[in-house]
């Protein structure tokens, strides 16, 4: 007995059809214009969609950042993801400071132990000694196909050009593809001590201290580094005009170049969120900041004209009134490993969160919550409004992430022989987003008050119904590992 999706309208990126869709096991195994329903479950689909499930191939769940850790894990993540559509996202496992990737692998290897969605991962390299670079290689019998290194975060993460051009040889020997953070760290760390001896510390300056134009020059320089290398390169959460403009230039000399940016850039400007009194900008502080409407109309431009090939979350969450508990039990519970079970004890207790940078812009937990939020808000502002067309909605939220992460056609789309991760969708139905309502594990909604039209009613991974309307029907450890294949193509 299979599940039959019956008399929807399937949307691919390569276009629309009104069929049904047999789920039998975990796949799907037959796509036709009407399939015989004996010996089915049928599910009614009369005027809704079917799209693939959501990709978000940028998140960092259960990340120790800014003196605190993110507040989404592999259990409150993965139901908020699901609930929003997402039925697969991509986290980057960071190594440790002088330990091995293997080491960091091992790590999240046991932060993912309770996934409720299926994942993957991402070496996110800090250290890279001689050993490490010679580690490299034994990632893709892992499957993790895509190393991140950082332009940015002096001191912290920040690796230097020497490097960065070592490790995309490495990486294109071996059909992997090399990720950027890309501003210049160097320059924010001479800007940001120069902002806050001047008292400049309110949330808002943070923008300041990371300008458009020291993420455009970056940008560039990674982008001659691919094109030296001909190592495959993605420049994550690209918020900007300078940095648009430098891959567009890469993309026209035919260098290997890619680019994601994120949902919250496409709608948060400096002007009317990060400024916001009372610290209440802090709510918005990431990296790279927020932007201005001028560089929101360069983003949707590029994601029509397919310069920019993905939309994603960098979803990073922290509490906006963190730091309820006292920070001495936080830290005991933390160095025991054992802090989730502490606060699952302590129900009146917070980690610390945003207020940790009050007074000191410099040090908010720099991040965001997204990941439930990402396909609805996209579809209302890009599809109802004409922005994007339904095929093109799904390759920058599915398909294209698929593809080119190494997960397709097993992910990404709704075909034959692939994975049966499909979302009913009602594009008719409204809905008002609130923190009151949402599932991510945080006090506040980047999109709070907006009212959206196009929201999941079902949502299945691997044929099993894990959303219906309200009520959520995963489990902890049903979420599956994907590895994912080398010499992936550049779209």
């Amino acid at each position: 007995m299979g599940i039959l999706l019956q008399n929807g309208t399937i949307v691919n990126a390569e276009g629309q059809q009104r069929a049904d869709v047999l789920i039998e096991g975990e796949i799907v195994s037959q796509i036709a214009a009407a399939i015989d329903p004996a010996g089915h479950e049928v599910v009614d689909c009369t005027g809704k969609l079917l799209l693939p499930g959501g990709i978000d191939v940028h998140t960092h769940l259960d990340l120790a950042f800014g003196g605190t850790y993110s507040n989404d894990d592999f259990n409150t993540g993965h139901r908020a993801a699901g609930f929003g559509g997402t039925t697969t996202h991509i986290d980057f496992v960071i190594q440790p400071k002088g330990g091995s990737l293997a080491d960091g692998l091992k790590i999240w290897r046991e932060k993912a132990k309770p996934a409720q969605i299926d994942y993957a991962f991402h070496m996110a390299v800090t250290d890279l000694r001689d050993d490490v670079m010679a580690e490299i290689p034994s990632l893709v019998q892992e499957g993790i196909t895509s190393l991140k290194l950082f332009m940015a975060y002096k001191n912290v993460f920040q690796v230097d050009d020497m490097t960065l051009f070592k490790a995309m040889r490495v990486a294109a020997e071996h059909g992997m593809i090399v990720m950027v953070h890309a501003e210049n760290g160097d320059v924010e760390a001479t800007l940001t001590p120069a902002l806050l001896a001047a008292g400049q510390t309110d949330p808002v300056y943070h923008a300041s201290s990371r300008p458009p134009e020291i993420e455009g020059e970056a940008t560039n320089r990674a982008v001659v580094m691919s094109g030296l290398t001909g190592c495959s390169l993605y420049v994550v959460h690209m918020t900007c005009e300078f940095a648009v403009e430098a891959l567009r230039r890469g993309r026209a000399l035919r260098y290997p170049v890619m680019g994601e940016s994120c949902v919250q850039y496409f709608h948060l400007t400096v002007a009317d969120h990060l400024a916001q009194p009372d610290f209440h900008g802090a709510k918005f502080v990431c990296s790279p900041p927020i932007r201005s409407t001028h560089d929101q109309a360069v983003l949707w431009e590029a994601v029509r004209d397919g310069t920019l090939q993905v939309v994603s979350t960098d979803h990073c969450d922290f509490w906006f009134e963190g730091g309820v508990g006292p920070v001495q039990e936080w830290a005991a519970a933390h160095n025991g490993g054992n802090w989730h079970a502490f606060e699952a004890q302590n129900p009146t207790y917070r980690r610390p969160g945003k207020e940790l940078g009050k007074g000191n812009f410099a040090r908010i937990p720099n991040g965001l919550p997204a990941i439930e939020d990402r396909l609805m808000v996209m579809w209302h502002t890009g599809v109802n409004s004409g922005k994007l067309s339904p095929e093109r909605f799904v390759a920058l939220n599915c398909t294209n992430p698929a593809k080119i992460f190494g997960m397709y056609p097993k992910k990404g789309g709704i075909t034959v022989g692939g994975d049966a991760d499909i979302l009913v969708w009602d594009a008719a139905r409204k809905h008002t987003i609130s923190a009151s309502t949402h599932h991510m594990h945080v006090d506040y909604n980047l999109f709070e008050g907006m009212e959206v039209q196009g929201v999941p009613v079902q949502v299945y991974l691997r044929g099993t119904k894990i959303v219906d309307g309200d009520r959520w029907l995963g489990r902890n450890g049903s979420g599956q590992y994907v590895p994912r294949q080398p010499h992936a193509p550049v779209l």
